[in-house]
């Protein structure tokens, strides 16, 4: 038997006399002269199983009982098994060793059959009851703390720990399962949840909540930069995992989504951090995604709370206004594009108009070479951005390729437009080792 046990007895005999029985069958055995010794050592160590006496001067086996129990929760340590060792045959004693939760007793002189079989067993039915603990604790797709125990865990780390509770978020996610199917789904949550785990210490406490959302308490995280680090290092190993499961060209904007709150900076209360860590990721969604944002209480409040309606007009004009000076079209990402995208095709259909829908694909002989592909890439958007007027919206949808909405145009404009697009393709100097292919639809609301 490889076991470790932790033996605590005052009487240095019986001490010797455990060493030597629990030795010869291969344990590994620490002794100890009392409670208070017991609990510095927990605080370092990890053992199987403690046997401990009851009647020990000072602090006695009940009470060290008590306060080893109070220590490993302070911990976030799981209990170890305890047997109790007494001299004395009174049942009481017994009973009340029981009832604070103790796994068993032994009586001294000990019985070396019967110390080695109790402790055999102990430790067995321990294991079992870990492994059952666990099983309910825990979300089986991820391997992380499921929902209600992952709540639980973290609340007590925010009453007693300093550190940054995260909520983190997958975008996009849903056309993962949409255009791929769920086993994709759960094959992509399991990747996310190898690239956490990587970027996580022992320390650190990480739970699912959602089918796509996550929570995480890094203990001693106190730095705003690093959790910048760790979200643009999160979203970088999250897309080459996604091109290497559902291949480059997939076009889904997967990425990491993350709203942080700093312990105790803003309290220490799971409830109140839980929802501004929530806020702080509701910021992240409606400012690009693919982000973190830490709650910032002066960030939350209005700056131009006592100004005049016109002035707070004007502020926000400012704000929301979108210049485009140097003309060309309107490049956008792919949730704003949607947006935009959805606003005019039901503005079309209420006032009507015309439209067409193209798809720019890029190859070139260059395959192997990802890097010169992207820098081809990134030299079609720019001639496509300028070639296009300013009524025209595009987005990147995919490694490769270029998703373009050109406004207002009769079928012949729009062909027109196209063609000019592969003319102006054709005098770059990429033209000659990448090949721009599209495909359109034209629509007409009237």
């Amino acid at each position: 038997m490889e076991h470790w046990i932790a033996v605590v007895d005052d009487e240095a005999i019986c001490l010797t006399n455990a060493r030597n029985m629990l030795g010869e069958e291969g344990m590994r055995v620490s002794c100890l002269r009392s409670g208070s010794d017991l609990l510095k050592f927990i605080a370092r160590n990890s053992p199987d199983l403690i046997l401990l006496d009851i009647m020990m001067p000072g602090m006695d086996g009940f009470e060290t009982f008590n306060a080893l129990r109070k220590l490993e929760d302070e911990l976030g340590r799981p209990h170890v098994p305890v047997i109790f060792l007494t001299g004395d045959n009174d049942a009481a004693v017994e009973q009340q060793g029981l009832e604070l939760g103790a796994s068993d007793f032994i009586r001294k002189p000990f019985n070396k059959e019967i110390i080695v079989k109790r402790i055999g067993n102990t430790i067995a039915n321990n294991k079992t009851i870990e492994s059952l603990t666990e099983e309910a604790m825990v979300d089986k797709l991820t391997g992380f703390l499921n929902k209600a125990h992952g709540a639980e865990r973290i609340s007590k780390l925010c009453g007693r720990k300093t550190g940054a509770l995260m909520i983190l978020d997958l975008d996009n996610f849903k056309l993962v399962n949409d255009l791929f199917g769920h086993e994709m789904g759960d094959r992509v949550l399991v990747a996310f949840a190898d690239i956490i785990r990587n970027n996580t210490r022992e320390t650190d406490t990480i739970s699912r909540i959602g089918g796509d959302e996550f929570m995480a308490f890094y203990e001693d995280l106190t730095d705003e930069s690093a959790v910048t680090s760790i979200t643009l290092r999160l979203n970088a190993q999250l897309q080459e995992e996604a091109d290497a499961l559902m291949g480059e060209g997939h076009g889904i904007p997967l990425g990491i989504s993350v709203g942080v709150v700093m312990v105790p900076r803003h309290g220490r209360d799971y409830d109140k951090l839980f929802a501004l860590a929530d806020s702080a990721l509701y910021r992240v969604k409606q400012n690009g995604k693919h982000g973190c944002f830490v709650h910032d209480p002066l960030a939350d409040s209005d700056d131009l709370a006592g100004a005049d309606p016109e002035t707070r007009l004007d502020r926000i004009i400012k704000i929301v206004e979108e210049r485009n000076d140097t003309g060309g079209a309107l490049i956008l990402g792919s949730d704003a594009f949607a947006l935009i995208y959805r606003f005019i095709l039901r503005f079309y259909k209420r006032y009507g108009g015309t439209a067409a829908l193209v798809l720019f694909t890029v190859s070139c002989s260059v395959q192997e070479d990802n890097r010169e592909l992207l820098e081809i890439c990134a030299a079609f958007s720019d001639m496509l951005q300028k070639t296009l007027r300013m009524s025209d919206i595009m987005m990147q949808s995919g490694s490769y390729s270029f998703f373009v909405m050109l406004t207002e145009r009769t079928k012949l404009e729009a062909e027109d437009a196209i063609s000019r697009i592969m003319r102006e393709w054709e005098k770059t100097e990429h033209a000659a080792s990448a090949e721009a292919e599209y495909v359109y639809r034209y629509f007409e609301h009237s």
